[in-house]
């Protein structure tokens, strides 16, 4: 039985602006690679081979970097999404594309470890018309929660809560027979979560739960996508796409690091990016091109393409937009976002009295 791969990669990223102003979200710097390619690397591990790209913001971008998909061994194939349609709609608009019977949907944005293979035995099992990849969480109060009876079906969508009956939250994978993404409404806008699901349920079809603890990760905002970020280099979140040897630090061969320079914590630094003498890096993720001077510290934070930090500059936990210029001795702290192009002179911007 042929399974195809849906990946809706449509989203405009608001969450994590400035960043994604000169690219869609997938498409950032993840460890040393655009963060699609993590979970393209692991559809491909699980035997799939053809996968749909529902695109919309910046489409371009996708299909120049990625082409028909060959050097990853897959066929990519590209469904531009006009108007908005949400999560149930934009799977419903690739429909045409599609030719297998069972087709698995991923939403673009999510970091996760789950063996994709088990996902699809779990559905094949169950004979199911659908089944949603659910994630255990330590503290699911921040998500809507999804119960399930004893045989792992689907009872009960529940929006978020602060006591909440189930840790088990809607992970963003799921897998469809190809007959229920037909039964979708086309051209308008669908939810999967709000409208589809809850009516399969209604209407008594086999929805199912394939429920694990595996490693999951929503890389929407600037903290979680430096978590997530440090988290592949390190080696705590797995990816194919990686050499199987993680560290500290990441940082590609065609960048230049001074003397005393300190890389830890997971920390990335891409293709032509300078880190100067006695620079600290702690969980940063330097895009490429970005220039961090002598003695600068950066801590959690994510620096654009081209971008400029000045001498004994402090940051911590901010984004820098691609091509902004941070002067000397300024400190940017607790969640500060700079545009793109923007220029901060030296000691413009401080918490500290002292200069």
């Amino acid at each position: 039985m042929t399974t195809e791969a849906v990946v809706l990669v449509g989203g405009k990223g608001t969450r994590l602006r400035p960043l994604t102003i000169s690219a869609p979200k997938p498409m950032l710097p993840t460890a040393g690679v655009p963060f699609l390619t993590h979970l393209l690397a692991r559809i491909k591990a699980a035997g799939i081979d053809r996968v749909v790209l529902g695109t919309s913001y910046k489409a371009e971008v996708f299909e120049e970097h990625f082409g028909d998909g060959s050097q990853l061994g897959l066929e990519l194939v590209y469904v531009v999404e006009d108007e908005p349609l949400g999560t149930g709609g934009g799977i419903r608009n690739v429909a045409d594309a599609l030719t297998a019977d069972t087709i698995m949907v991923f939403n673009g944005d999510v970091l996760g470890g789950t063996d994709l293979r088990q996902v699809l035995e779990t559905h094949h099992e169950n004979s199911a018309d659908v089944t949603l990849h659910l994630v255990r969480v330590a503290d699911p109060r921040a998500f809507g929660c999804v119960q399930t009876d004893a045989e792992g079906r689907v009872s009960q969508f529940l929006e978020k809560t602060q006591d909440p009956p189930t840790d088990q939250i809607n992970a963003g994978t799921y897998v469809f027979q190809r007959e229920i993404i037909d039964e979708i409404p086309a051209g308008v806008p669908v939810s999967v979560e709000r409208e589809v699901f809850p009516r399969l349920i209604s209407d008594g079809r086999r929805v199912f739960a394939h429920v694990d603890s595996a490693y999951w990760r929503d890389m929407g905002t600037p903290e979680d996508f430096v978590r997530g970020s440090s988290d592949l280099v390190r080696g705590i979140a797995p990816s194919p796409a990686l050499e199987e040897s993680r560290g500290e630090a990441l940082v590609h061969e065609a960048a230049g690091i001074g003397s005393g320079a300190v890389l830890i914590g997971g920390t990335v630094v891409g293709r032509g990016a300078e880190i100067g003498a006695g620079a600290r890096l702690d969980g940063a993720v330097i895009f490429d091109g970005a220039k961090v001077e002598a003695g600068a510290v950066i801590e959690r934070t994510i620096i654009g393409f081209g971008a400029r930090i000045g001498p004994r500059a402090l940051i911590r936990d901010g984004v820098v937009g691609d091509g902004a210029d941070i002067g000397a001795r300024c400190e940017l702290l607790r969640g500060a976002r700079v545009w793109p192009g923007v220029a901060i002179p030296d000691g413009g911007v401080r918490f500290s009295t002292d200069m």
